[in-house]
């Protein structure tokens, strides 16, 4: 072969390796695994400290319904010849019975009639009931003192209890005998009846209970706290919707010679403040929420910011690593309440991730 063509065999074997080499290079690097990028330095979870309010709370079992039944007998005599239904509300100046034919209308009030009112003159708190319910049906009866045992029966009196019964049907006499109201001392709702027409007027008639739905719980003594009327409480429906209420009454048991008194019970009695609110139950077991203990407009924040440090006590941890040591006071629904120099409204925290 000449010399020539050798040499240009030599450079096309060379060009055909430099390019085989550099292939082979391209594709090793093609299939090398991407460099992994630095680690970056772990993210902190942060909370701000807030004001605001803080309370606990306890449930306890009750019952919602109409309350407790109380029995209602007539006075005078007489023989009932018509008796409510179930379910009747009793209204001022409307009748609840019937005696020898005669309506029994309902007044309000604390005291019974106790004795008939014709003498002008007679002064008691039974004559304020008669008052009290001739006023707010309408009629004028003149000055009604403050003090019950004052009121007196006077020719106004009388003349406005003879237009009511005019316009109630009623005989027109000006005076009023025992039998011929029914006074209760507040509305009431028919809950059961007992008597039957043809019963005489002073036998057990029927039993009646508050007209509007209430709960009644017992809680003991030694638990009850400072329940006491007009405690705000909360009551949760069976449906867990919770509506507002206020405890109206706690009677207080007596002592128990068996046991200490902590094992006392207190029967109390709690209205929502909006009856429409149960309006479509009627009855039902609720429980009853009541605050144990609460705070007002006080720094707080999660449970999971306070560090427990080695001397005692604890801190929170600023983002910058910082530690600043705060007193601890009422701790509710994971969160804490927190005092300390520099601890304010605003101030952000690292809290436990």
């Amino acid at each position: 072969m000449p010399k020539s063509r050798r040499r240009t065999a030599v450079i096309a074997i060379s060009v055909l390796v430099a390019v085989a080499i550099a292939g082979a290079v391209a594709l090793i690097f093609l299939n090398r695994p991407p460099v992994a990028a630095p680690p970056s330095a772990p993210s902190v979870k942060t909370a701000t400290v807030r004001k605001g309010d803080l309370s606990n709370t306890r449930s306890i079992p009750g019952t919602l319904g109409f309350g407790a039944q109380r029995p209602i007998k007539g006075t005078g005599a007489g023989t009932i010849t018509k008796l409510p239904a179930i379910g009747d509300v009793a209204k001022m100046g409307k009748p609840l019975y019937w005696v020898d034919d005669r309506p029994v209308p309902v007044f309000f009030g604390a005291t019974p009639l106790f004795r008939k009112l014709e003498a002008p003159g007679t002064k008691g708190s039974d004559v304020a009931v008669v008052m009290d319910n001739l006023a707010q049906l309408g009629y004028q009866v003149g000055r009604r003192p403050n003090d019950d045992t004052k009121a007196e029966f006077t020719t106004t009196v009388s003349d406005a209890l003879k237009r009511w019964q005019k316009k109630s049907g009623l005989a027109e006499t000006g005076t009023l005998d025992v039998g011929q109201i029914l006074v209760l001392d507040a509305p009431a709702r028919v809950a059961s009846v007992q008597a039957q027409p043809g019963s005489t007027v002073t036998e057990a008639l029927f039993t009646v209970t508050p007209e509007a739905r209430v709960v009644t719980l017992s809680v003991g003594v030694g638990d009850a706290g400072a329940l006491k009327a007009g405690t705000p409480v909360a009551v949760a429906r069976p449906d867990a919707k919770e509506v507002p209420a206020k405890v109206t009454t706690v009677s207080h048991a007596a002592p128990s010679e068996n046991g200490p008194s902590n094992q006392q019970k207190l029967d109390v009695v709690v209205v929502p403040d909006n009856p429409a609110d149960v309006a479509d139950l009627d009855s039902a077991p609720v429980q009853v929420k009541i605050i144990t203990e609460s705070r007002t407009g006080v720094l707080v924040v999660p449970v999971e910011a306070l560090i427990a440090l080695r001397e005692g006590g604890y801190a929170l941890q600023l983002p910058s690593g910082q530690l600043q040591a705060v007193q601890t006071g009422m701790y509710a629904q994971n969160k804490v309440e927190v005092t300390g120099a520099g601890v304010t409204e605003g101030l952000e925290v690292v809290i436990a991730s």
